[in-house]
């Protein structure tokens, strides 16, 4: 008999999946099978987180206009809007507040772009030592400031009577519109101008914009009205506000002074008129909040100048 010699059982084909260290994905497999799903978020959380910030926020002035216009064994009576034109001071203070805030703006902004955008361009070194001046502000506290502008307008007459100088002394302390406070809150408020500005010169890239408008001709002015300021709209219109807010609610400075802006108005009549002086609160709430929108729409306009220089049709065939 010839030897029996056992045959080998047919081996299957080798799929891949014998070897799952192979690094090999198998087919039908993409890299989005393979990633882990994230759950989505559940969008109750984030309208909790926003009903708890409205209900933060609403509901002290929700309370306070149901103060001015509930009497006690009267029922609703909005007597306290009514007689606010008719309030003795209230337009007064107004108005100054009104012009106050404008000149302060005007000043904290004549004195901080041309110094950013010279800073910027000529002496980047200088950067720190310009915001640790701005930024003082904010250490000093308003009463150590009122305490300085007292004392130094108490020595001006005194020492200063025979010198043009008194005059000078006597005009900024008009009760009209007292020049004094102006300065007072130009330095209050360079820190907000100064971020605010700050911020917006690191978005655009003023030497280029600079170099390119200087070597087309034009002039510092034209440079700073016509190329820079359209670019730094926003950034203007964020520091407007800003210091709109911090006069409109200043009080200490003009009180210690003597001086009667609408902040101290409100906090003269609050002791006879309490209504009164909540509803001037809330009026004064909303002013400000329709002067923020009508300066955040000045904001968001498009700049009429951008930093991305486009070619024409025609200068490309020129060249």
């Amino acid at each position: 008999m010839a030897a029996m010699t056992p045959t080998p059982a047919p081996t299957a084909p080798d799929t891949g999946d014998s070897a799952p260290d192979s690094g090999v994905a198998p087919a039908g497999i993409t890299a989005q099978a393979r990633a882990p799903r994230r759950r989505p978020r559940p969008r109750v959380w984030r309208g909790a987180v926003l009903l708890l910030a409205g209900a933060y926020f609403l509901a002290p002035l929700l309370a306070s206009f149901v103060f001015t216009v509930h009497v006690p064994g009267q029922g609703i009576s909005f007597e306290a809007y009514t007689q606010l034109l008719a309030a003795d001071g209230f337009t007064e203070s107004m108005l100054l507040s009104l012009g106050l805030a404008a000149a302060t703006i005007a000043t904290s902004l004549l004195l901080a772009v041309p110094a950013l955008v010279a800073v910027r361009l000529g002496s980047p070194r200088l950067r720190p030592v310009v915001e640790v001046m701005c930024m003082l502000p904010l250490v000093v506290p308003p009463i150590a400031l009122v305490t300085g502008i007292t004392t130094v307008l108490r020595w001006g007459p005194e020492h200063l009577s025979r010198t043009p100088l008194y005059q000078t002394f006597l005009a900024v302390q008009n009760e009209q519109f007292p020049v004094v406070l102006v300065l007072a809150y130009t330095v209050l408020a360079l820190p907000f101008v100064y971020r605010s500005l700050d911020a917006g010169l690191r978005a655009i890239d003023v030497p280029t914009l600079v170099e390119a408008a200087r070597s087309c001709g034009a002039s510092w002015p034209y440079v700073v009205l016509r190329v820079l300021l359209p670019n730094l709209r926003a950034s203007l219109a964020g520091a407007a506000f800003l210091t709109l807010a911090l006069v409109l609610g200043e009080f200490t400075i003009a009180s210690l002074l003597g001086f009667r802006p609408f902040a101290v108005w409100i906090v003269t009549i609050s002791g006879a008129h309490a209504r009164m002086s909540v509803a001037v609160s809330i009026l004064s709430l909303l002013i400000t909040w329709l002067l923020l929108l009508v300066l955040s729409r000045a904001g968001t306009n498009p700049a009429t100048v951008s930093s991305a220089p486009s070619t024409s049709p025609t200068s490309r065939k020129e060249s």
